[in-house]
């Protein structure tokens, strides 16, 4: 207790000032007159040409191109023939058979136009409902029945 500053206070609450920064040319000149401690800092890319990018940003895209993965494959455009005939002789509409393989028509639409990546689940249904061979080889072969023995 001897070593304890009486007339030392501590202020509970007051915060130092925290730099200002100057926007304008009045700002700045009203600190100068102040008698405030002024510095500027320089912006490093100021004035810069921002349309041309410079070679760094050449080397990224580079690189990036280089790194680009591959689309998925789509549909072979025989598959959606196959699927497309088979559904015509069993007199069967895009939407009917989309109810049969609970699948949205879109589904159908896009299988039969080679767009949609392809889904063994969703070839599966197509093969038992249509009775034709999607997968592997002999794409729009009949399926028959099990081998009897």
């Amino acid at each position: 207790m001897s070593n304890t500053d009486w007339d030392s206070k501590t202020v509970i609450g007051f915060k130092a000032k925290a730099p200002k920064v100057a926007r304008n040319a009045s700002d700045l000149n009203a600190a100068r007159r102040t008698g405030a401690v002024v510095a500027t800092d320089k912006k490093v890319t100021a004035g810069g040409n921002k349309a041309r990018p410079g070679p760094d940003h050449q080397r990224i895209a580079k690189l990036d191109r280089e790194n680009e993965v591959a689309p998925p494959p789509k549909v072979n455009a025989s598959v959606g023939k196959a699927i497309q005939t088979a559904r015509m002789e069993k007199q069967l509409t895009q939407k009917d058979l989309a109810q049969k393989t609970n699948e949205k028509p879109s589904v159908i639409q896009d299988y039969e136009s080679g767009k949609a990546i392809p889904n063994p689940q969703v070839l599966g249904k197509f093969e038992r409902i249509l009775g034709v061979k999607l997968r592997g080889a002999d794409i729009g072969k009949k399926l028959e029945g099990p081998k009897k023995s």
